[in-house]
Protein backbone atom coordinates (compact mmCIF):
# COMPACT_ATOMS: atom_id res chain seq x y z
CA UNK A 1 0.00 0.00 0.00
CA UNK A 2 1.18 3.48 -1.13
CA UNK A 3 1.72 6.09 2.00
CA UNK A 4 2.72 9.85 1.27
CA UNK A 5 3.39 11.73 4.37
CA UNK A 6 4.15 15.29 4.07
CA UNK A 7 6.48 17.66 6.77
CA UNK A 8 7.87 20.67 7.07
CA UNK A 9 4.61 23.16 6.89
CA UNK A 10 4.66 26.30 9.20
CA UNK A 11 4.10 29.86 9.61
CA UNK A 12 6.35 31.98 7.93
CA UNK A 13 7.00 35.84 7.19
CA UNK A 14 6.09 36.89 3.63
CA UNK A 15 9.60 36.72 1.72
CA UNK A 16 10.75 34.11 4.10
CA UNK A 17 11.26 30.17 3.35
CA UNK A 18 10.11 26.61 3.76
CA UNK A 19 11.09 23.23 2.73
CA UNK A 20 8.29 20.19 2.76
CA UNK A 21 8.67 16.96 2.58
CA UNK A 22 7.04 14.18 1.31
CA UNK A 23 7.66 10.78 2.58
CA UNK A 24 6.87 7.63 0.16
CA UNK A 25 6.42 4.56 1.00
CA UNK A 26 5.01 0.79 -0.15
CA UNK A 27 6.43 0.90 -3.88
CA UNK A 28 9.24 1.87 -5.95
CA UNK A 29 8.45 5.38 -7.50
CA UNK A 30 10.80 5.50 -10.54
CA UNK A 31 7.60 4.96 -13.11
CA UNK A 32 5.92 8.15 -11.15
CA UNK A 33 5.49 11.48 -11.49
CA UNK A 34 5.18 13.32 -7.94
CA UNK A 35 3.81 16.38 -7.57
CA UNK A 36 2.65 19.01 -5.07
CA UNK A 37 -0.77 20.53 -5.12
CA UNK A 38 -1.97 23.48 -2.97
CA UNK A 39 -5.77 24.40 -2.06
CA UNK A 40 -6.94 27.34 -0.22
CA UNK A 41 -10.22 27.83 1.61
CA UNK A 42 -12.75 28.01 -0.70
CA UNK A 43 -10.74 27.16 -3.19
CA UNK A 44 -10.14 24.49 -5.74
CA UNK A 45 -7.07 22.16 -5.63
CA UNK A 46 -4.42 23.83 -7.35
CA UNK A 47 -1.08 22.60 -8.93
CA UNK A 48 2.17 23.38 -7.95
CA UNK A 49 4.46 21.64 -9.37
CA UNK A 50 5.74 17.98 -10.54
CA UNK A 51 8.65 15.56 -11.25
CA UNK A 52 9.43 12.65 -12.99
CA UNK A 53 11.75 9.90 -11.03
CA UNK A 54 12.89 8.64 -13.78
CA UNK A 55 14.65 11.66 -15.31
CA UNK A 56 13.93 14.47 -13.36
CA UNK A 57 12.08 16.34 -15.66
CA UNK A 58 10.31 19.41 -13.63
CA UNK A 59 7.46 21.17 -14.28
CA UNK A 60 6.20 24.02 -12.48
CA UNK A 61 3.13 26.10 -11.91
CA UNK A 62 3.37 29.65 -13.25
CA UNK A 63 2.69 31.44 -9.80
CA UNK A 64 5.65 29.80 -8.38
CA UNK A 65 8.36 29.96 -11.27
CA UNK A 66 11.76 31.20 -9.61
CA UNK A 67 10.63 30.50 -6.44
CA UNK A 68 9.74 27.10 -5.81
CA UNK A 69 11.97 24.31 -6.74
CA UNK A 70 10.83 20.35 -6.75
CA UNK A 71 13.10 17.96 -6.28
CA UNK A 72 13.76 14.32 -5.33
CA UNK A 73 15.76 12.23 -3.52
CA UNK A 74 15.74 8.44 -5.08
CA UNK A 75 17.57 6.70 -2.22
CA UNK A 76 14.96 8.23 0.67
CA UNK A 77 12.06 7.79 -1.69
CA UNK A 78 11.44 11.16 -0.38
CA UNK A 79 10.45 14.50 -2.54
CA UNK A 80 11.01 18.13 -1.78
CA UNK A 81 9.58 21.70 -2.50
CA UNK A 82 11.94 24.37 -1.42
CA UNK A 83 9.86 27.24 -1.10
CA UNK A 84 11.51 30.76 -1.22
CA UNK A 85 10.27 34.24 -1.35
CA UNK A 86 6.77 33.07 -0.07
CA UNK A 87 3.87 35.59 -0.41
CA UNK A 88 0.75 35.44 1.81
CA UNK A 89 -1.22 34.16 -1.07
CA UNK A 90 1.11 31.33 -1.21
CA UNK A 91 -1.15 30.51 1.85
CA UNK A 92 -2.85 26.70 1.76
CA UNK A 93 -2.97 23.13 3.33
CA UNK A 94 0.21 21.35 0.72
CA UNK A 95 -0.77 18.21 -0.40
CA UNK A 96 1.88 15.55 -1.95
CA UNK A 97 0.74 13.19 -4.82
CA UNK A 98 2.05 10.09 -6.85
CA UNK A 99 0.75 8.38 -10.08
CA UNK A 100 1.95 6.03 -12.38
CA UNK A 101 -1.09 7.04 -14.76
CA UNK A 102 0.45 10.62 -15.31
CA UNK A 103 3.66 9.21 -15.59
CA UNK A 104 2.52 7.56 -19.05
CA UNK A 105 -0.30 9.42 -20.43
CA UNK A 106 0.01 12.78 -18.32
CA UNK A 107 -1.04 15.78 -18.23
CA UNK A 108 0.85 16.57 -14.89
CA UNK A 109 -1.45 19.57 -13.32
CA UNK A 110 -4.31 17.94 -13.18
CA UNK A 111 -5.20 16.58 -9.69
CA UNK A 112 -7.92 13.92 -11.06
CA UNK A 113 -5.20 12.07 -12.32
CA UNK A 114 -3.14 11.24 -9.26
CA UNK A 115 -3.74 8.18 -7.58
CA UNK A 116 -2.02 8.88 -4.03
CA UNK A 117 -2.22 11.73 -2.04
CA UNK A 118 -0.40 12.93 1.42
CA UNK A 119 -2.70 14.44 4.31
CA UNK A 120 -0.98 17.48 3.88
CA UNK A 121 0.28 20.25 5.56
CA UNK A 122 -0.17 23.68 6.15
CA UNK A 123 1.32 26.73 5.11
CA UNK A 124 0.64 30.32 6.69
CA UNK A 125 2.43 33.39 5.20
CA UNK A 126 1.97 36.48 7.40
CA UNK A 127 2.42 39.74 5.70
Amino acid sequence: QVQLVESGGGLVQAGGSLRLSCAGSGRTFSSYVMGWFRQAPGKERQFVAATRWSDGNTYYADSVKGRFTISGDNAKNTVYLQMNSLKPEDTAVYYCAASQRVYYSGPYYRPQGYDYWGQGTQVTVSS
